[in-house]
């Protein structure tokens, strides 16, 4: 079976993530899809329901559903997490010297499916990614990451390295089985560099989402081109990382589809005066002992603008969010701050 890179970024590559048994995994899926399908029917229950009914909800019943649907979704993420971090694997203690060494945990572990026929994230392909830009490189992996870290001005984005002295670094917590605050075992993240390996702070994440965001819409500014500095990544590069992949999903957005390491909303609006999605791009974060999330909205610009060079880029809204807690689920909030910063334009 031939695994490319683009398989790797999409996971779809077949290379298991940390549950080792196949039918567990098939099991997680079918259930996760069932609820799915659930969710879908008891929405379309009632809507032909509120259509039947003449009588409208007052807005404080509306609010009053609004917000227990909301604890209900927020109660029920964590408890998928929580089954994730049941695996060993997330606290492998060995100090791996290099990307290479750290193969040897699943590379002769069989693969889970044909290459290219379905999804399924994997940290482990994303160890296997890192090893192929060390190769395409000739450098180690994290030599090239912190050299690009430091071209993005990211100067306070470093490895998880636990004996290097790293200013500011935070404490990682977690609830436990008694639902009490305690400090984060002790790990090694020496696997997993490029899976969730490094420390960042939201400033540096911010500068990221703009690098990202500028590189995008510098093609789109017709009149300015000459006078604005390329962005650091070509704009039909970040247009094709944020291009939805065929057989690709989401768990943690729903209106999200994976493209390559981004989940990706599509702008789209079926009927009048209706629901609009915006299109935005984004990613969250679970280790030991963290979570994170980090969202890009861009800015719907009118020809106008871009042809004649009222406004330069990047324009949009950039939300990042980092805290040291296991298992936060962070993703609606991230888009309903952009949303709100948004709405202020």
């Amino acid at each position: 079976a031939v695994i490319t890179t683009r398989l790797l970024v999409s996971h779809l590559s077949g290379i298991r993530h940390y549950e080792k048994d196949i039918t567990k995994v098939k099991e997680e899926k079918e259930k996760a899809n069932r609820a799915l399908k659930l969710t879908k029917s008891n929405q379309e229950k009632e809507l032909k329901e509120k259509e039947t009914k003449s009588l409208e909800k007052t807005d404080a019943v509306k609010a009053k559903k609004e917000h227990e649907d909301e604890v209900k979704s927020r109660n029920s993420k964590p408890g998928r997490r929580e089954k994730e971090f049941e695996q060993e694997e997330y606290y492998l203690k060995e100090k791996f010297e290099s990307v290479i060494e750290s193969l040897k945990i699943f590379k002769n572990d069989p693969l889970f499916f044909k290459p290219g026929s379905q999804f399924l994230y994997s940290t482990f392909g994303f160890t296997l990614l890192s090893a192929v830009v060390e190769r395409a490189s000739g450098q180690k992996f994290t030599d090239y990451m912190l050299k690009m870290f430091r071209d993005l001005d990211m100067l306070s984005t470093v490895q998880d390295d636990n004996e290097a002295m790293i200013y500011n670094r935070a404490r990682y917590y977690v609830y436990n089985k008694k639902g009490r605050l305690v400090n984060a075992p002790y790990v090694d993240n020496s696997y997993k560099w490029a899976g969730g390996g490094f420390l960042s702070s939201v400033g540096d994440l911010l500068k990221f989402g703009n690098a990202l965001l500028y590189s995008y819409q510098v093609g789109q500014f017709k009149n300015i081109n000459g006078k604005l500095l390329p962005g650091y990544l070509k704009p039909d590069t970040v247009t094709m990382m944020w291009t939805p992949v065929p057989k690709t999903e989401v768990s943690w957005d729903r209106d999200g589809k994976y493209a390559m390491a981004w989940s990706v909303a599509e702008k789209k609006q079926q009927y009048g005066c209706c629901r609009q999605q915006r299109h935005y791009a984004s990613h969250t974060g679970s280790a030991v002992g963290a979570s994170s999330v980090l969202l890009v909205l861009p800015e719907e610009l009118g020809s106008e603008a871009m042809e004649n060079g009222l406004v330069a880029p990047p324009r949009g809204v950039i939300v990042t969010i980092i805290c040291n807690m296991q298992s936060v689920s962070l993703s609606s909030t991230a888009l309903k701050i952009a949303r709100e910063f948004d709405k202020e334009k």
